[in-house]
């Protein structure tokens, strides 16, 4: 079924219209009549060789009721390439955005590195970025609860630089060797097909029972972190360490991260859900929105840096990708920002067929012993191998380096690059300008010294075995409020699991997480008694709690970046619309009009206020909070209009700030909403930019009950 979500901001462009009834011959598809009544100067179509195209309208046919002829090339041409147009999705983080922009550095790192575009401070280096969910495929929809890709292609001087992460700093797994039964129990279960972009299933719990290493990652995946409001508003991690190396080839180990500028924000679980029904491009179309308003989403882009002593003084082992560093424990240096300025030219040329690897570093970046990372060095090539048809992909204009670039690679399918001259290989001695090594220049691998610990084999290092110190650490540094919600996630998704014992099997493990966050999952899915909890390899530590953790914490109390719906109709008082809507504009936020009609409605003025947005198609769930300038006649007609009635209810149960007329107080009672602080009269514009700035989190326990 089609969507209706908000409509875009933007006038429509004028059509023109033939001036007179199409001739018999325009109807039979004649190309320069169709040309004329488009109107404007086209280009003449062709076919891909150049050959000018008379009819784009009708097949070659022996006779006009004839059979169509195989002579046909331009059918035949146009068909096939059609037949062909779809590629291989990607394995996981198959559905995605993404956008140019550029990185500037703020702050040298030149006594870590030699990596130049860490070094020269003021620099702006070019950068495609591309979020994503993980678990659905490409058709699926923007919002389910799941983890967010975040992948950063940074065009140096030096080659293409790729920090290919989450909005999450952990993982599920610690080697690589698991990843692909972790993919394949996430995703789609094989017998049915079903569920799409969702983890709340058999398979993926049944993992998750087995393999406790991954009770970190489902805390923060239960978090409100993988229900964000915005792509411009989720972190990006590294997940990984890696090595910076400087000149005298010390090295000094790092972690990244990007923090967005509008702070972290996300929704609340069933505004999650109703926002797939309202639009299922919301994190798309709120992206593309921004950028082409010009509210450009930036980032700051951050350092964790240590030394291997300060690693061994660690209360955990920082190769394991299940684990992170506290920023209490290493501080945060921002180092840098990136903006994000301009929305691809065509999707499919370069989000579809960018291609990342963790693997394409610069001098002076380079890798630790992380075995998830030193799989992933692997596989991320690998797989664009069969995703893009061949070795050649790093053509591909958005994969392309920005610098210079010589090798002795040759043919291969789809090989667009022709290669001048006699000598394809190195060493030689026919041609004197071909590309030789470069001792100075070129990339240098730390020189790590092998630690005497134990003989080759197919075992973990035991400073990988304590799988639940984290889990426990993150839950308990979040609010109650947050801690409410995980437990109620939890729940929730253990609920669509079939089988009994696997949901026992989470539940055990959850007492060695917190015995009363089991506890409150137990009472949730009615189990009688708590299941034991199975035997730790290492028993769970209490480590210092992080409240650099915590979400709604760290909300930026502001409307910059936001969306204010403003709900009229027939009658609205023109004056009052105008200067609600100045003044949360002069706040940062977009206000959109939202009108029974998308039309819009007319003024008490007389005259005509367009409407961004159609009522039954545009519901509270898409804007940051709402208001209403109504006249009591219109407030009383819509009171019976369940679009309205639900407008106003869903705002209130999504925890927004409610600017309710006094002429829309029939569809507030009848939406049985009980005012609070959070709703007021849209003429104290003052009171409303306060309670926008962020949720109502003292209505919740009215509204819902969480486990």
């Amino acid at each position: 079924m089609a969507k209706s979500p908000a409509i875009r901001k933007t006038a429509d462009k004028p059509r023109s219209t033939p001036s007179t009834t199409p001739s018999p011959d325009t109807q039979r598809g004649n190309g320069d009549e169709l040309q004329q009544q488009a109107g404007g100067d086209h280009p003449v179509m062709t076919t891909q060789l150049g050959i000018p195209i008379a009819d784009n309208q009708n097949s070659l046919r022996d006779t006009p009721r004839g059979p169509t002829l195989l002579e046909d090339f331009i059918l035949r041409e146009k068909i096939t390439h059609f037949d062909h147009e779809r590629i291989p999705e990607r394995i996981v983080h198959a559905r995605g955005t993404a956008a140019h922009g550029y990185f500037e550095l703020t702050e040298s790192l030149a006594e870590f590195t030699t990596a130049r575009v860490l070094t020269e401070v003021g620099v702006q280096t070019p950068v495609f970025t591309r979020f994503s969910t993980v678990a659905g495929g490409a058709g699926s929809v923007d919002t389910p609860r799941d983890v967010r890709g975040f992948a950063v292609k940074l065009y140096t001087q030096e080659g293409n630089w790729d920090i290919v992460g989450n909005n999450i700093p952990v993982f599920f797994i610690q080697d690589a060797m698991k990843f692909p039964d972790l993919v394949h129990a996430v995703k789609m279960e094989p017998d049915r097909g079903y569920p799409q972009a969702g983890s709340a299933h058999d398979t993926f719990w049944d993992f998750v029972s087995l393999m406790p290493e991954t009770l970190h990652m489902v805390m923060w995946a239960m978090s409100d972190r993988t229900i964000p409001r915005s792509l411009r508003m989720i972190e990006g991690f590294g997940v990984h360490s890696f090595r910076l190396v400087n000149a005298e080839g010390k090295s000094t180990f790092v972690k990244f991260h990007w923090r967005p500028k509008l702070g972290i924000q996300s929704t609340v679980w069933d505004e999650a859900v109703k926002l797939q029904a309202a639009d299922n491009d919301y994190h798309r179309r709120d992206l593309f929105e921004a950028i082409e308003a010009g509210n450009y989403p930036e980032w700051d882009f951050a350092v964790q840096l240590f030394t291997e002593e300060d690693a061994a003084k660690f209360p955990f082992d920082h190769l394991d990708a299940t684990k992170l560093i506290p920023e209490e424990l290493v501080p945060l240096r921002t180092i840098g920002r990136m903006v994000l300025n301009r929305w691809p030219d065509n999707f499919f040329a370069e989000t579809e067929q960018v291609a990342y690897c963790p693997a394409n570093v610069p001098p002076g970046v380079d890798f630790s012993n992380d075995p998830l990372l030193q799989g992933r060095l692997f596989s991320y090539l690998d797989t664009q191998l069969s995703r893009l048809g061949g070795p050649n992909f790093a053509q591909i204009p958005v994969n392309a380096p920005k610098c210079p670039f010589h090798n002795m690679q040759r043919d291969g399918h789809m090989q667009m690059q022709v290669p001048k001259g006699r000598v394809n290989y190195e060493p030689s001695s026919l041609q004197g300008d071909t590309p030789r090594a470069s001792l100075a220049q070129g990339f240098k691998h730390f020189a790590e010294r092998p630690a005497d610990d134990g003989a080759k084999g197919r075992v973990r290092a035991e400073s990988f075995a304590d799988h639940y110190s984290q889990a426990r650490m993150f839950f308990r540094s979040q609010s109650e409020v947050e801690q409410a919600h995980m437990a109620s996630a939890i729940v929730f998704e253990l609920s669509k699991v079939a089988t009994v014992h696997v949901r026992e099997a989470v539940v055990g493990h959850l007492q060695h997480v917190d015995a009363a966050l089991a506890q409150r999952v137990a009472d949730g899915l009615g189990m009688d008694a708590l299941p034991p909890a199975p035997a730790a390899a290492v028993q769970p530590q209490d480590m210092p709690l992080s409240p650099a953790l915590r979400i709604i914490d760290r909300m930026k109390p502001t409307l910059e970046g936001r969306c204010v719906g403003l709900l009229v109709d027939d009658g609205s008082n023109a004056k009052s619309v105008a200067t609600f809507k100045k003044a949360v504009e002069k706040a940062g936020a977009t206000v959109k009009i939202v009108a029974p009609k998308v039309g819009g409605a007319k003024m008490d003025d007389g005259s005509r206020l367009p409407a961004d947005g159609q009522l039954a198609g545009t519901p509270s769930t898409v804007f940051d909070a709402v208001a209403s300038i109504l006249s009591t006649e219109m407030g009383n007609k819509l009171s019976r209009e369940a679009a309205a009635v639900d407008w106003f209810r869903d705002a209130f149960g999504h925890l927004k700030a409610i600017g309710a007329c006094p002429g829309s107080q029939a569809i507030v009672q009848a939406a049985g909403i009980e005012p609070d602080a959070g709703v007021m009269d849209p003429k104290d514009s003052k009171a409303f930019i306060a309670a926008a700035q962020t949720r109502q989190w003292d209505r919740e326990p009215k509204v819902r009950t969480l486990a």
